[in-house]
């Protein structure tokens, strides 16, 4: 790319003074990538400031610098100061590689669970209708010809730009993306033209980060105020800040809802642990519904999804198709069975609301000669709170249960067990150290019609631990288990 610091920031009515015609190589948010001829943004972060290191970038030979207008001394290139630096990186960004959201149909999810499913079921629908599409979220980059490589759930603003950029140059159509609140609240997806937006549903986490739920809230709510005419958002009526959205949406509303008849629900359904059935109003149509997942929240993903492809005008028997296709969302509600009958369901669920949803939906599925098990454990560093509500949970609704480590990070195993222990009140428990040899031990002790669900890790490949990233997967225990015993 080829670019001039005046041309990057002449829509930033913030920059004030003469900007030179700086040429820019590159723009980068961190001093040690810096390269000569690159534009650094100092951002301020949750734990670092980025003008701290402005020296390092000019060590590294940035030819041009973007602050918040704190006083930095005089440097020896270009400084344009703005109020918001993320912003600016938005912005700029979007700028450097020619607005590329401009040439994609780009569909944005939002909510705090079933953004991951509600984005593979689009992408399933969109391959169907034949669309050049990719898929961008917690799952990574799912674009053929493109490195998956794991990353935040929304990537940084000038990493998206730039993928964005190569989607379009390499003839993609339809981009499918999750957006957290993180993104919306830090202006990564500022500059981002959505045609279409999803609402899945909102209940507390990341309350660490925004405070409170109302402020959660008026982060995601951003992503549906900010929105054209000529786009649609996809909203959840069922839910309770759905209903406030619908009420501030700037674009026109599809609703849908699996409770009430809604502009998308369900005319009939039927669930059980092999997949959901059915037909879904969508006004004048009705959609046959033949998919393998599981789970009542999956019917409120499948509606989204419907609401959205029905939207953009594709055929009823595409869609159809499309959900039928969706065979797994990977770590979501995965399915194992062994030769003697018991089943293994694998979910990355690690709320109390998602914890709530998996495991009652599971438990009202189990034979009445069965039994539900379930292994699970709590993040490091993340909402303690939430630690007893999801112990008690598991022990409302599971026969027998393991506590194990996921994920501790920096925090101590032993105080993230003893916050976990508070919400008990059985001793139908079992605490493992580790969380490999929980999983072989619940995996040998299964019975014919047993459900072991296991949470929270979905189909993660570590176990994080003081700053390292061990090797782990529940999934390769629990393939290897069902391969021994059904070989």
């Amino acid at each position: 790319m080829k670019a001039t610091l005046n041309q990057l920031v002449k829509g930033i009515i913030a920059a004030k003074g003469d900007v030179p015609a700086t040429p820019i190589k590159n723009i980068r948010l961190h001093s040690k990538d810096v390269k000569p001829g690159d534009l650094y943004i100092a951002v301020y972060g949750t734990i670092v400031d980025g003008h701290d290191f402005i020296p390092e970038a000019l060590d590294n030979g940035a030819s041009a610098v973007i602050t918040n207008g704190r006083d930095v001394g005089t440097l020896p290139v270009p400084q344009v100061k703005v109020s918001n630096p993320r912003k600016a990186a938005s912005y700029v960004a979007a700028e450097y590689y020619g607005h590329p959201s401009k040439e994609l149909y780009v569909i944005g999810i939002t909510g705090t669970n079933g953004k991951t499913s509600t984005a593979t079921l689009i992408t399933s629908i969109l391959h169907e209708a034949g669309c050049k599409t990719a898929q961008l979220g917690t799952l990574g980059v799912l674009a053929e010809g493109h490195k998956q490589g794991k990353t935040l759930t929304t990537m940084d603003a000038i990493n998206l730009q730039k993928l964005l950029r190569d989607l379009a140059d390499d003839d993609f159509t339809h981009v499918v993306m999750e957006v957290s609140s993180h993104a919306i609240h830090q202006y990564r997806v500022a500059d981002v033209e959505f045609d279409m937006t999803v609402f899945t549903n909102l209940s507390p986490e990341h309350l660490d980060y925004h405070g409170t739920m109302e402020d959660y809230f008026h982060a995601k709510a951003k992503l549906f105020t900010s929105l054209p005419l000529s786009a649609t958002a996809i909203i959840n009526s069922n839910d309770e800040y759905g209903q406030r959205l619908i009420e501030k949406s700037t674009a026109p509303v599809i609703k849908f809802s699996p409770e009430n008849k809604s502009d998308i629900y369900f005319k009939n359904v039927k669930s059980n642990l092999k997949g959901i059935n059915g037909i879904i109003s969508a006004g004048q149509h009705e959609i046959q519904i033949d998919s393998s997942l599981i789970g009542d929240f999956n019917k409120e993903n499948i509606l989204s999804a419907v609401g959205t492809t029905v939207a953009m005008g594709l055929p009823m028997d595409t869609i159809s198709k499309g959900i039928h296709n969706c065979k797994i969302v990977s770590g979501r509600m995965e399915k194992f069975t062994t030769t003697h009958g018991a089943q293994i369901v694998v979910d990355y669920a690690h709320t109390p609301d998602a914890y709530e949803k998996v495991l009652s939906t599971i438990y009202n599925l189990v034979k009445n000669d069965g039994k539900m098990i379930v292994l699970f454990g709590c993040g490091g560093n993340r909402y303690a709170s939430n630690r007893p509500i999801m112990g008690r949970l598991v022990e409302q609704y599971a026969r027998f249960f393991y506590i194990t480590p996921d994920n501790p990070r920096y925090e101590n195993q032993e105080r993230i067990v003893k916050d976990i222990l508070t919400g008990l009140s059985s001793q139908n428990f079992k605490v493992f150290a580790d969380r490999g040899d929980a999983l072989k031990t619940a995996l040998n002790r299964l019975k014919k019609n047993d459900v072991l669900v296991v949470l929270g890790k979905g189909r993660e490949t570590y176990q994080e631990v003081e700053g390292v990233r061990l090797p782990y997967s529940d999934i390769e225990i629990i393939e290897e288990f069902c391969e021994n015993t059904n070989s």
